[in-house]
């Protein structure tokens, strides 16, 4: 992989002292995209340019020559975008890069005042020492972690708010397996529930990403399942941090480390993760569902459902779903969760994120029913 190269205009490096919020009320809000050829920035231009607050004023890519959008990405050519390798002047940038790329860009993007939101991985995480562990390389600017916000409007919202009212926000998305598990374990986690926890996830192929791999061939991965990263995924490290927030403002500590095995399988999009919880005490089937009614009556795309959900429910859409089930035989709570990896797993979820930062309605641009069959 190829580091992306960016030239910034200077005019984009211009300090202003507009926040997000500002922004919004004179509207409209301009938007950029890097890293609009892969998989996640191609849907993060599909959303944006259905987007009544949002004008799409710049989309880059490496090596990129006022290209046309749909040389790459055919299904948009009816949009009247061209990608580049400089980025223009813009209030808002949306960072679709492979991790330790965007490292490398925010900083001086967030110095100039531009609320900057990251689909890679490289704001999520609050400790400097994660970095090295999980993603192996060191975090050039670790002073910026603890302002980042982690961007899962369901357990963020009000720091995502109240960062609205400052110049040069950094919101990290979160990753699509994590966004599955956190929102399957975080009404267990506040209840002071997890106990041993196995997660269980199974992704389509374009969770990899669009460079080619071996791999990742039609005739290596139809008709086959593989497990993966046996020795530890990334995702985990944000599933045991979010979780962790989540059991502390529960009044519980820090739950145990979870076991996570991530499976590929031959489909294009979507994610099932499947948590086997052991609880710390005994519970009941009226109690869970009491807990995942508290935690998601209120909430526009996370919905509780009475039969186990399938990826097929949520394609190509901003919805999540979440079933719970006690096994009393076995002593363990099933949690599934079910939603689209490039839509509330990256791209989608990113746009509910700004849609919260600059005190927009959350579901502004995001009511695309799912697509079946």
């Amino acid at each position: 992989m190829h580091p992306m190269s960016v030239a910034i205009h200077a005019t984009a490096l211009t300090a202003t002292a507009v926040t997000p919020r500002q922004v919004a009320a004179n509207g409209p809000i301009r938007v950029a995209v890097i890293g609009a050829t892969g998989y996640v920035g191609g849907e993060l231009v599909r959303w944006l340019a259905g987007h009544p607050a949002v004008v799409i004023v710049g989309l880059v890519g490496r090596d990129r020559d006022e290209e046309p959008i749909g040389r790459s990405r055919p299904h948009l050519a009816r949009i009247d975008l061209r990608v580049d390798a400089a980025l223009p002047e813009t209030d808002a940038v949306f960072v679709a890069l492979p991790h330790g790329q965007a490292a490398a860009l925010v900083p001086d993007l967030a110095a100039a005042g531009r609320a900057v939101i990251d689909l890679g991985a490289d704001f999520r995480l609050h400790d400097p020492a994660d970095y090295p562990r999980w993603y192996h390389f060191v975090h050039p600017a670790p002073e910026l972690l603890a302002r980042s916000i982690y961007g899962l409007p369901e357990l963020h919202r009000a720091q995502l708010a109240a960062a609205g009212d400052h110049v040069g926000p950094i919101v990290a998305a979160p990753g699509c397996y994590a966004t599955a598990a956190i929102l399957a374990l975080a009404p267990l986690a506040r209840a002071g529930l997890l106990g041993d926890v196995v997660v269980d996830g199974k992704s389509g192929v374009s969770g990899a990403g669009r460079e080619p791999r071996p791999d990742l061939t039609f005739g290596e991965v139809n008709e086959n399942v593989t497990a993966y990263a046996l020795g530890g995924h990334r995702h985990t490290a944000e599933m045991e941090q979010e979780l962790a927030v989540v059991s502390r403002l529960g009044g519980h500590g820090a739950p145990e480390p979870i076991t996570f095995v991530p499976h590929l399988v031959p489909m294009t999009r979507g994610i099932l993760a499947t948590c086997h919880v052991r609880p710390g005490r005994p519970v009941e089937q009226a109690e869970l569902d009491e807990l995942y009614r508290a935690a998601y009556a209120d909430e526009p795309f996370v919905s509780v459902v009475d039969e186990p959900p399938a990826t097929k429910h949520v394609l190509a859409s901003n919805e999540a779903r979440v079933y719970v089930k006690w096994q009393p035989r076995s002593g363990r709570i099933v949690v599934l969760a079910a939603l689209d990896n490039l839509a509330k797993g990256a791209a989608s979820q990113a746009v509910q994120a700004f849609n919260v930062l600059y005190g927009l309605d959350e579901r502004t641009g995001l009511a695309a029913l799912p697509v079946a069959p």
